[in-house]
């Protein structure tokens, strides 16, 4: 009698240590986990300009998930994605202006932040490239066209 009732009490406590947990913790259909894509040094130690690399990040579901993960890439490393050499060619202060989605292109439109003193081919395919991989990860995006204030033929020149 006292073993079953032990064990009547150790369910209560676990039971309730469960329900504790869950009720701080954010339901996961209601996160999306994306990957958000930079250049680091110590993965290509080369240096090929147009390499980057995911990092995970979760975020709030959101029907324009592509427009978030633009959000996410622009904030950057965090501390402790820099710590383990992930670095970010776009400009601090860039801001995602527009993301539409057709026929498989994502046309995304930025600041002009995002050309201010960038010169060089290298860091232009690699803003090229962190932006491509970040938005490419979606199933729904085969192309990428960057633009600046809607303006794509002469933006992000070396």
């Amino acid at each position: 009698m006292r073993k079953g009732m032990l064990y009547g009490i150790a369910g209560v406590v676990f039971m309730t240590a469960t329900a504790f947990y869950l009720s701080f913790k954010a339901p996961e259909k209601d996160i999306s986990n994306i990957e958000i894509f930079f250049g680091n040094d110590d993965l290509d130690p080369e240096v090929s300009c147009n390499k980057v690399f995911p990092v995970l990040r979760s975020i709030p579901k959101t029907s324009g998930i592509g427009k978030a993960a633009l959000k996410e890439l622009l904030l950057g490393p965090t501390d402790f994605e820099r710590a383990k050499g992930y670095f970010t060619s776009l400009n601090p202060g860039t801001e995602i202006k527009n993301l539409k989605i057709v026929d498989g292109t994502a046309y995304a439109d930025f600041s002009d932040t995002l050309e201010k003193g960038v010169g060089g081919s290298c860091r232009v395919a690699a803003i090229r490239s962190e932006i491509t991989q970040t938005l490419k990860q979606f199933s729904t995006i085969k192309n990428v066209v960057i633009s600046i204030g809607g303006r794509s033929e002469d933006i992000l020149q070396p």
